[in-house]
């Protein structure tokens, strides 16, 4: 997928406009910033990306595709101290792996250090700025609350001359950290808080990922935002709601700093709050450094990258934000959703192949000893281009063990003594017997062929009906394999709302479980990583990255079972 595809004519009778595509289509009929759509996407390089990301990505990138425009990808690498290369990678990766390319090289707020430091150097000399030696904490408590008026600081009337000094021995490296600010001079009776005398620099002696020790000193988000749109040239600035309240500093800075006709414009949607997971890069990271979970692509986490390995595709999710829609109002998706959206994408495209995670020995004692053959089966019923394939079948094989039961109830229709069910693609058997160890466990069942009820054949008996079919593999052809169970990482709907409780007492014990034991057939031991399959009966999964020829590894993307779709039904 390309942004620079050309407009789809026909956007606009498919579906209602959301109000973002409104706004834009009114700026394009009044001629605004001559006609462009210029969008952004800015993550901070201090963590992988999460699905709300992913929201953001589709959007920004969408509403460039839709509208002839261009989207740039920027990087707010303006704190150091938890910025890394490894991030920029990851997240470059993920827009990629999404579908989607950004205009140009990728763009960096550290690009802009220096006209940054001059426009604040502008808005010092015109009286608009000034140096505060005070600490975080007494700034903060002059800010007071909303509904009072804020306290000046001592140092909010010292002269340009003296600010423009201070603020270029802050440059220089002349003062620890913390041990002063500059700030904007706003208006400390504002009832917005972000409008008193907002910090504008800090001190940072830190070793930045691309500008090295050049700077010690380095900009708050809410100046280089909106003063990097406005050097890029972007026409709409959206952002998440939370930062409505930010958006008239973001004005501020724009119009003192500015003298042109064309001024960048912040928007506001809802961010993405999903069910049974936290959103917050602060408490992912937490996850990671506590080896709650193993790193950032761990396939239970809500990251673009643990989605990935966990056998989503770009489609699903693309999908995803499509049916979630930009709102105006936060509230909370059903991470059901998600997985919905997964199967759906997956149950046309995955193949279907037989897999067994908890075996057990099936012997057909009327099957010749060393007989084997191959037997045809489709490899997906949504799919009829993708053909067929051929499995090899023979006397001993490998069942699951839930299929298998001593002393069933009436409505078991599966495999039982003195019961017929079909192994899938092949022939009915009947169920004679099972052995057990001393311990009482099963350890072999015995059953018969009816040779010709092979499915397919067009035989009188391959026409019989059973109730019951069971997926099968050969026992003396499986390939081994590890299986990867994952579940919900949270067993709280909302982990991080519970103001009392730390959101990590709500992990789920059981989010993974790891089969060992496991039989595939043979033709997935060529199958690599991301490769995506249906496991018949049991649900969808992906190789992992772990895979090798010698030990197959998988993991399981989602159950069978749409619960989202049961939902909406009732």
């Amino acid at each position: 997928m390309d942004n620079k595809n050309v407009k789809d004519e026909n956007v606009n009778e498919s579906k209602s406009l959301n109000f973002i595509q409104q706004i834009i289509e009114e700026d394009l009929k009044n001629n605004v910033n001559d006609g462009r759509v210029h969008t952004r996407f800015p993550p901070e390089p201090n963590g992988y990306l999460h699905i709300g990301h992913a929201k953001s990505i589709c959007l920004n990138f969408s509403l460039a595709q839709q509208y002839q425009g261009k989207c740039n990808l920027r990087f707010d690498d303006t704190n150091p101290v938890k910025e890394d290369t490894e991030y920029v990678n990851s997240i470059m990766d993920d827009i990629k792996w999404l579908g989607f390319q950004w205009d140009g090289e990728p763009l960096y707020t550290s690009d802009y250090f220096q006209q940054l430091y001059d426009w604040a150097v502008k808005l010092i000399t015109d009286g608009k700025a000034y140096v505060d030696d005070q600490s975080a904490a007494q700034i903060a408590e002059q800010k007071k609350s909303p509904t009072e008026p804020g306290i000046e600081s001592p140092f909010r009337n010292r002269s340009a001359e003296e600010n423009l000094d201070l603020f270029e021995r802050m440059k220089n490296g002349e003062f620890k950290d913390g041990e002063k600010v500059l700030r904007a001079k706003i208006d400390m009776t504002s009832s917005n808080m972000h409008m008193r005398d907002p910090l504008m620099y800090r001190i940072m002696h830190a070793h930045h990922h691309r500008t090295g020790d050049q700077w010690c000193i380095y900009p708050m988000y809410d100046y280089a935002h909106g003063e990097s749109d406005y050097i890029e040239g972007i026409t709409h600035s959206i952002c998440t709601l939370e930062f409505e309240v930010h958006r008239p500093l973001y004005e501020w800075f724009v119009n003192n700093l500015t003298d042109t006709d064309y001024r960048p414009k912040q928007r506001e949607f809802a961010r993405l709050n999903l069910s049974y997971t936290v959103m917050s890069k602060r408490k992912l990271l937490e996850l990671v450094k506590d080896n709650h979970v193993n790193g950032w692509d761990d396939p239970r986490m809500p990251t673009v990258s643990g989605l990935r390995r966990r056998g989503f595709t770009p489609a699903s999710i693309r999908n995803f934000a499509d049916i979630i829609g930009v709102a105006k109002r936060n509230n909370v998706i059903d991470v059901s959703l998600l997985e919905h959206c997964v199967r759906e994408d997956l149950n046309k495209t995955a193949p279907r192949v037989m897999a067994v995670l908890n075996p057990v020995k099936l012997i057909i004692t009327n099957y010749p000893e060393n007989q084997e053959e191959f037997l045809s089966i489709e490899n997906n019923p949504e799919d009829p281009e993708s053909g067929n394939r051929e499995i090899p079948f023979s006397r001993e094989l490998y069942i699951e063990r839930e299929d298998f039961m001593e002393d069933a109830p009436k409505k078991f229709f599966r495999m039982t003594p003195g019961q017929e069910v079909r192994l899938k693609a092949a022939y009915i058997v009947m169920c004679e017997k099972a052995l057990k160890d001393t311990d009482g466990n099963i350890t072999e069942i015995h059953c018969t062929y009816d040779a010709k009820s092979k499915s397919g054949s067009g035989s009188e008996e391959s026409k019989r009906k059973v109730k019951g079919t069971l997926h099968w593999v050969s026992a003396k052809h499986a390939a081994k394999a590890e299986v990867r169970i994952y579940d919900r990482l949270f067993n709280h709907e909302a982990p991080d709302a519970q103001k009392e409780t730390d959101f990590k007492e709500f992990i789920n014990p059981d989010s993974l479980q790891i089969l060992s034991e496991c039989y595939v057939e043979p033709s997935l031991k060529e199958a690599k990583a991301e490769d995506h399959f249906q496991f018949t009966r049991l649900g969808y999964f992906s190789v992992d990255k772990d895979s090798t020829a010698e030990k197959l590894v998988f993991n399981r993307t989602v159950s069978l079972k749409d619960s989202w779709t049961k939902t909406q039904k009732k």
